[in-house]
């Protein structure tokens, strides 16, 4: 971490922990992440940079920080981010110093990553504590990609050849502490939330 302490704030603690929490495209990852949010009063979720264009529904600062691709470099070669990583061509970062800020004030600062961004993190960060949300079953998430109607066929297929991977690399780098099941997603959110609180209780005594 950054040596430089921020100023303390009455609601500081010493409590702060790094959650990852990944998975494949449709499999309910980012509905899990904003449940934890919700009910876990000290968290706050991480904004990442990226070089994707910004459509009308992003809100800058709250969705992602847009960057062009030469700043993004800028960024990334000053050590600016703990992880990136390239998907369909686009870049993301995690900013590194308003994370390592927010865990010394004690927040449960929650990453929302790939498997290959949750690698370096733990590279850097081997206390954080990663979570890998799963399909039911392969065919449930072609299913719930296809219900989304966002994409083509080609589109879809491409997605769920990428999830198929993405699976089989979460299950053997070893990096995730538990792999959650998303049958129904109000159990999943409350499993999620159970476990959080769980290793941080786990890591005061």
């Amino acid at each position: 971490m950054t040596d430089r302490a921020p100023h303390r704030l009455p609601t500081d603690t010493d409590d702060g922990m790094l959650l990852i929490i990944s998975g494949p495209s449709g499999v309910g990852k980012t509905t899990v992440t904003r449940g934890v949010e919700r009910s876990i009063a000290d968290s706050v979720f991480s904004v990442s940079a990226t070089t994707r264009a910004r459509t009308d529904a992003d809100v800058e600062g709250v969705d992602y920080h847009f960057v062009g691709d030469d700043e993004f470099e800028r960024m990334k070669g000053a050590d600016e981010f703990i992880e990136t990583a390239g998907v369909y061509g686009k870049k993301y970062g995690t900013p590194r110093e308003w994370t390592f800020e927010q865990l010394k004030r004690g927040r449960l600062v929650i990453l929302e990553i790939d498997v290959q961004g949750a690698i370096q993190v733990k590279a850097r960060v081997p206390e954080a504590f990663a979570l890998f949300i799963l399909p039911p079953t392969e065919e449930v998430l072609l299913q719930r990609l296809r219900d989304r109607k966002r994409e083509g066929e080609d589109q879809i297929a491409r997605r769920f050849a990428a999830a198929r991977l993405e699976i089989g690399e979460a299950r053997s780098c070893g990096v995730y502490d538990a792999l959650l099941t998303n049958e129904r997603i109000e159990d999943t959110i409350t499993r999620a939330v159970g476990l959080v609180r769980a290793e941080r209780a786990r890591r005061r005594a």
